[in-house]
């Protein structure tokens, strides 16, 4: 009871002092269209989202396809070995099939080097079965794979250790933050931006946590562009 009204009064303070919502101003070229990446302050871009009961009803891994071929269908990695690539404090070499050996990774949700790429998953910041809940269950088979595999945007892919991920699950910021306290008003910020790119819904518990977090990062912004 003392922990939900804490979360109350800082929903309470939160929303009592949130800045204007701001957007980041396009940047004009001849013949350019502008730009769609928005900013916002952690605390106004979680009251962006729109709140509903999640609904598991019919949901099925499956349902999303991964790993595809990635971003380059021809260099023989998948979506997972591109974001490892990607990801890499010091780069692994890449041999046939994609293997990957060497290298060093930073998983910023329990603040562990790894060195070795067999140790880390990739986390879909909003899990799959999350974004099904939040509105995904409405979506086409293409979308879907887009959404599971989707590198328009660093928030949506993370390399982080097995176990961390493994900790996580399917859970929400209501039930499960990163170990690491360094790591939560990062974490905060990315699952609100991985949320707002995909249009997709947060429930009345996740909401007040999010905006508890919030009170205590007041630095924090949230980037985003929504998906396409």
């Amino acid at each position: 009871m003392k922990t939900k009204n804490l979360l109350r009064a800082a929903v309470a303070t939160v929303l009592s002092v949130l800045p204007l919502m701001t957007m980041a101003a396009p940047t004009h070229a001849v013949e350019a269209a502008p730009s769609m990446v928005v900013e916002l302050p952690l605390g106004v871009a979680v009251g962006e989202l729109p709140v509903a009961v999640e609904d598991r009803t019919g949901y099925n891994r499956d349902s999303f396809k991964h790993w595809n071929t990635g971003l380059n269908a021809t260099d023989g990695c998948n979506t997972r070995a591109e974001v490892l690539i990607a990801e890499a404090v010091s780069a692994p070499t890449v041999g046939a099939r994609c293997s990957l050996t060497g290298g060093s990774w930073w998983s910023y949700y329990d603040d562990t080097t790894v060195t070795s790429a067999g140790a880390l998953d990739i986390d879909h910041m909003v899990p799959l079965a999350e974004a099904w809940d939040s509105g995904a269950s409405e979506w086409t088979a293409a979308r879907r794979e887009a959404y599971a595999n989707d590198q328009g945007a660093a928030a949506s892919l993370v390399a982080v250790t097995a176990r961390s991920n493994r900790q996580k699950s399917d859970q929400d910021p209501a039930d499960w933050l990163p170990p690491s306290a360094d790591a939560l008003c990062q974490y905060a910020s990315e699952w609100t931006a991985t949320k707002l790119r995909w249009n997709l819904a947060i429930d009345e518990d996740e909401q007040h946590r999010l905006y508890f977090i919030a009170a205590g990062c007041t630095d924090t912004t949230v980037t985003y562009e929504p998906a396409p």
